[in-house]
């Protein structure tokens, strides 16, 4: 199904606003809308910055407070043997992050645009939007360590074609801890589905994400990461396969785990371009074959 001209436009346009209305991310945010920016964060060293996460990015958030635009372009590769056969998926999208006060950010974490192309699946369609707020209830810049919890909310307004067609809650905590120019993360989401007006049903599940990054200097930093994604309670009607970070459609106890290499090259302390090579540890009946993920992002 081809999206009508309107819909298209109204996207491109919604992203150029946003684009063009927020400022010009440094790790340590100097602009926050309520209130004043915490002095250690203003002043903490660039050893000290940590690469935001790049591989999962709908549900792999970081513990800081920052204000920044987040640019995403996917492109997914699914394996000969999975359920829709061999073929790809391009996802296009615009993450916007705003520092309410110092320990309270506003994540609109999930929209975009999918493309499939697959001989069980070939169409295209918007995607939900999803927007929470986030709380960094612990950090010690000395010691180089943070802790956020946060809240979210995916509604149904997507495609079905695309299988996004539910809503969703997500819960999820995460913290960072720095040593010199290395520095490793961990984040823990748990997912509790809504309404769902789709073919398949959604399910309960959970997700953890692991990130690792080392300051080499002050323009590149080489990263790791390693993604899980699990089913907790599947219904009746969910789909045989996982649905990973793409979609929530069941999964029958499928566990996925990834593992993606990649780099952030920074040309300013707001701007900064990361690229990721994902593929899967396991072995399952689901839809990730391979991933190549890059982002833009520039910060206020």
């Amino acid at each position: 199904m081809q999206p009508s001209f309107a819909r298209v436009s109204l996207a491109l346009c919604t992203i150029a606003l946003c684009t063009l209305t927020l400022p010009a991310v440094a790790q340590h945010t100097d602009t926050v809308l309520f209130g004043e920016a915490d002095a250690a964060a203003k002043n903490a060293q660039p050893e000290s910055q940590f690469v935001h996460p790049i591989t999962s990015p709908y549900v792999h958030e970081d513990s800081f407070i920052t204000s920044d635009l987040r640019a995403w372009y996917l492109m997914h590769e699914f394996t000969a043997g999975s359920p829709i056969g061999s073929g790809d998926a391009t996802v296009i999208a615009v993450q916007a992050r705003v520092a309410l006060t110092d320990r309270l950010q506003l994540v609109a974490y999930k929209d975009g645009y999918t493309e499939i192309d697959t001989p069980g699946l070939d169409d295209s369609g918007f995607n939900n939007i999803a927007a929470g707020l986030k709380w960094n209830f612990y950090r010690d810049w000395e010691a180089g360590t943070h802790a956020s919890a946060g809240l979210g909310y995916e509604l149904a307004v997507g495609d079905e074609e695309v299988l996004q067609d539910y809503d969703e809650w997500r819960l999820w905590i995460s913290g960072n801890q720095a040593f010199d120019a290395l520095h490793v993360g961990a984040t823990f989401n748990y997912f509790v589905p809504g309404s769902s007006e789709g073919l398949f049903e959604p399910a309960e599940r959970l997700s953890w994400h692991l990130h690792a990054d080392y300051r080499l200097n002050e323009n590149f930093s080489p990263v790791l990461e390693i993604n899980g994604y699990h089913t907790v309670a599947d219904e009746a009607g969910s789909a045989p396969f996982s649905g990973v970070d793409v979609g929530n459609i069941g999964g029958e106890g499928e566990d996925v785990i990834t593992a993606g290499v990649g780099g952030e090259w920074r040309f300013s302390d707001r701007l900064a371009a990361r690229a990721a090579y994902e593929s899967p540890l396991t072995d399952n009946l689901d839809l990730f074959g391979y991933r190549w993920t890059f982002s833009l992002v520039w910060g206020f």
